[in-house]
């Protein structure tokens, strides 16, 4: 036993031999992996993170949410702690009495400050003077990047030969223009439609004229059809029915809209589908010979409101195709055209030369010059240059459609772009607009200022005239804009030209003596005194209100007259709203014995009854009023003679005859 432990001892005590340990079996996850372990390309683009990586980078993920939380922590506690200061505040309101004030005093902070943010940001602080536009008509049609432009309140230098008046004696002699004059509206606005079908539409005295007129002549090639975009689901079938009816209806392959692209829609419709009367009559002038002349179509299905020539000739069973327009004309539905008017001015447009108004004598060629970027208009330093229309037209090889004539007519908005209520193009630039690239990709933004960059962008950009009339294009009376005034007919005018024109000459003898008053201008642009702004009717930022309290609807609407005796009356200081209707004025000698030359436009008509008060001022009333009538001989020449008769003695109609009648 002892020999047993004896040897187990020896040979635990001796080392006995032993293989080497075997390496530690590999794993995917180490953390050492060789330098061709990590270059072989089947080891894919990356590696697989360890398990210590990934509880690092699971623990720095919780800590930095957790610093986040503590952040955001930090922030509300303390907003809680201001909000918490704030309301234990002494001054703070606790009590229903005090915290019905402190509204109060919140409230009438944020309307204040509303206000002030209206106040600034709105353009228009001042009623303009419109006076002094109808007094001192622009002298060039250039567009206002290529000339001088007018600083506020946008008011022409008296030029040293004023432009002939309107209408020019051979207005007749001149071939009616072709107007397609889209009315934009939707398809809820019936009510609208139906007033303007009913009224200047079709109305002898808007398209004929006033006293005679010309029989319609001038507006026989003048189409009026309404624009709309598609209808909503609940009007299509109402609309449908009004299309069948009426026949005047345009439906354009966009959403209804303002601002988004109708506009652009309806003028790329017009350039192919729009059409209007040829000339049914002769005139001493011949018709242009321009482009688009020879293209026509075959006489479509007339509108009730169509012209009568255009009736009859679709009545004599051959009526002789329709020609492409002139012009193409956007307007609102909230505006009352005067159509014997707007064809009148336009029509002149179609024959005036270069820059200059029709019939305006050559002066010299600073006023009927352009400035062009171009390089045979720069001058060896790089400046530009005026260069004259005359030797442009000689400098470029000129097909036939580049005589046809580029218009852009309408009221011009601080010298940048036409208003959207009405304006008209000639049919080159309706045609450009729907073919033009760079124009397709603008279409969207305010409609009447994205035309005007249009009009920029056109290749003869400089030679667009840019036709402005700021006198007879104006809002109702009742809107209280800074362009509203009261009615306005051609011999208030002269009144105002008599008066504008002798404070001028007053002006500028004393600046011949140095006793111009200081709050005069300077020297080149005429002085404008408030009351050029003023108006018989209407204050700017002030609601109307009646003269008198008791008046009948026909004396209401010779209140908003401009100049009428009506207007001046006062309540409780003048009285005899009776005489002052005996002394109106008949529309014989408001348009001092003319057939146009007065109102244009009427906008911002947002009432049905202020629609029909303009209706009433300018398509009804008599010839002659009461007084008129008494002025004239007795016996059987005033027994005989009719409403619609002209009289060419203008001093039978003079005030004076007027008040010795009373």
């Amino acid at each position: 036993m002892s020999g047993r432990s004896s040897s187990d001892s020896s040979s635990s005590a001796t080392p006995a031999l032993s293989r080497a340990p075997s390496p530690p079996p590999s794993s995917r996850h180490s953390s050492a992996p060789s330098e061709s372990e990590s270059n072989s390309p089947l080891l894919g683009l990356g590696r697989y993170p360890s398990s210590r990586e990934g509880r690092w980078s699971l623990r720095t993920l919780i800590s930095s949410s957790s610093r986040r939380r503590k952040r955001d922590g930090r922030k509300w506690r303390a907003f809680k702690g201001g909000l918490r200061r704030i309301v234990r505040h002494p001054l703070f309101p606790r009590q229903p009495l005090t915290i019905i004030f402190a509204l109060l005093l919140f409230t009438i902070f944020a309307i204040s400050l509303t206000l002030f943010l209206l106040y600034i940001l709105n353009p228009d602080k001042e009623a303009l003077p419109w006076r002094a536009y109808c007094t001192i008509p622009p002298t060039t049609s250039a567009p206002p990047q290529y000339r001088g432009v007018l600083p506020y309140p946008y008011v022409n230098p008296l030029p040293e030969v004023m432009p002939p008046s309107f209408p020019p004696d051979d207005l007749d002699s001149l071939p009616p223009a072709g107007l397609f004059l889209g009315v934009f509206s939707m398809d809820s606005a019936l009510e609208r439609r139906m007033l303007i079908r009913t009224t200047w539409a079709t109305h002898p005295r808007s398209r004929n004229g006033a006293g005679d007129g010309d029989d319609g002549i001038g507006t026989s090639r003048t189409v009026v059809r309404f624009i709309l975009g598609q209808p909503r689901k609940g009007w299509e079938r109402r609309i449908q029915t009004e299309v069948e009816m009426f026949n005047d209806i345009i439906i354009l392959p966009c959403p209804e809209n303002m601002n988004s692209g109708k506009s652009h829609a309806y003028f790329t419709w017009a350039a192919a589908n729009a059409w209007v009367p040829p000339v049914y009559s002769n005139t001493t002038r011949p018709i242009p010979e321009f482009s688009y002349a020879t293209q026509d179509a075959p006489a479509p299905r007339l509108a009730p409101h169509d012209s009568y020539l255009a009736w009859q000739d679709s009545a004599s069973g051959h009526p002789r195709p329709w020609v492409r327009p002139d012009y193409v004309a956007k307007v609102d539905d909230d505006a009352f055209v005067m159509l014997a008017e707007l064809e009148a001015r336009v029509r002149l447009e179609l024959h005036a030369i270069e820059q200059r108004p029709y019939g305006m004598p050559y002066t010299s060629p600073a006023s009927t010059s352009i400035r062009l970027e171009a390089l045979n208009a720069e001058s060896p330093t790089g400046a530009l240059v005026d260069t004259p229309l005359s030797t442009m037209v000689k400098q470029e090889k000129r097909d036939e459609s580049l005589d046809d004539p580029l218009v852009y007519w309408g009221y011009l908005v601080k010298e940048k772009f036409m208003a959207g209520e009405l304006y008209a193009l000639s049919w080159s630039l309706v045609d450009w607009i729907s073919k033009d690239q760079t124009v397709k990709g603008l279409t969207k933004g305010t409609e009447d200022k994205l035309t005007a960059r249009w009009m920029a962008l056109h290749p003869r950009a400089g030679e667009i005239r840019w036709s402005s009339d700021h006198c007879w294009i104006y809002d109702h009376p009742r809107s209280g804009t800074v362009y509203s005034h009261g009615f306005l007919f051609p011999s208030e005018v002269s009144r105002i030209k008599k008066s504008v024109l002798s404070y001028l000459e007053k002006v500028s003898s004393n600046s011949s003596t140095g006793t111009i008053p200081p709050s005069i201008p300077a020297a080149g642009t005429p002085p404008t005194p408030s009351s050029w702004a003023h108006s018989s009717v209407s204050t700017f930022g002030t609601r109307y209100q009646q003269p008198l309290l008791e008046m009948d609807f026909a004396h209401t609407v010779e209140a908003l007259v401009e100049g009428s005796d009506m207007s001046k009356l006062r309540e409780g200081v003048s009285t005899g709203a009776d005489r002052a209707w005996r002394n109106r004025e008949g529309r014989i000698l408001q348009y001092q014995n003319k057939r146009v030359g007065g109102t244009v436009v009427v906008h911002f008509i947002k009432k049905h009854m202020w629609f029909l008060e303009t209706a009433l001022a300018f398509l009804e009333g008599d010839n002659f009023s009461e007084v008129e009538f008494e002025g004239l001989k007795t016996g059987e020449d005033r027994l005989n003679m009719g409403l619609s008769s002209v009289w060419t003695d203008s001093s039978v109609f003079r005030q004076t005859n007027a008040s010795a009648a009373l």
